[in-house]
């Protein structure tokens, strides 16, 4: 799904469509989108966060990943007909308004975007069994997310037996548009440390400068 807006991950992909759906929300009248084509959206939504916390359970069982499954591909083709229909060629929806939403450019030409000049900052949560949850935002910021401008992060990572020497002894790379990103392993891994190493880039694949590495051992 390489160059896709909507992320993959699902839990990324979670928070982007709630994200979507608060900033259209209070927007209908400004964006002239009819009332009634909202709520279905919102249904699916929560439908699919329902299923999303279910398969999280570590008690899961396989109905609950087909279910996950099945909601996220219903609300991924509603999300991306509403979008194709009220947002992504819609003259009342700024360049602004579709950054903030996490969406495409369909200007004949993409916003210049500045190469990032900030580092993101890691929080990693290893409350559930072989995940790592890893919320970002901008250094110095209260807010979850990326700043304005910039595409999404990198993520530079490896499962050393030391501290890395650098950035370059992290050989594995993830991207996310959206926070939280969520890593999750096999049972073998448990107890192993995860180096992560951060830094944003913008929708020309420039990037900007990288943090500090962040070390998580693997519930």
């Amino acid at each position: 799904m390489a160059g896709d807006y909507i992320p993959h991950q699902d839990g990324a992909f979670l928070e982007w469509a709630k994200t979507l759906s608060a900033y259209v929300t209070p927007k209908l009248t400004d964006f002239n989108i009819p009332g009634a084509v909202l709520p279905p959206l919102q249904t699916q939504l929560t439908a699919y966060e329902t299923a999303f916390n279910a398969a999280q359970n570590p008690n899961r069982g396989k109905v609950d990943v087909l279910n996950k499954n099945e909601a996220k591909e219903a609300l991924t083709a509603r999300l991306r007909s509403f979008v194709k229909a009220y947002l992504a060629y819609n003259p009342a929806v700024s360049d602004a308004d579709k950054e903030n939403m996490g969406l495409p450019l369909h200007n004949g030409a993409r916003t210049p975007a500045p190469v990032p000049g900030t580092i993101p900052e890691l929080e990693l949560d290893s409350s559930v069994i072989r995940q790592i949850i890893v919320h970002f935002r901008d250094n110095g910021s209260d807010r979850r997310g990326k700043p304005a401008h910039v595409h999404g992060v990198e993520l530079r990572w490896s499962l050393l037996d030391g501290p890395p020497h650098s950035v370059e002894d992290l050989t594995k790379s993830a991207f996310d548009t959206a926070s939280p990103y969520t890593f999750k392993f096999d049972e073998a891994d448990r107890g192993k440390a995860l180096y992560i190493c951060p830094c944003w880039e913008n929708n020309k694949g420039e990037k900007g400068p990288y943090g500090e590495i962040y070390k998580a051992i693997v519930p």
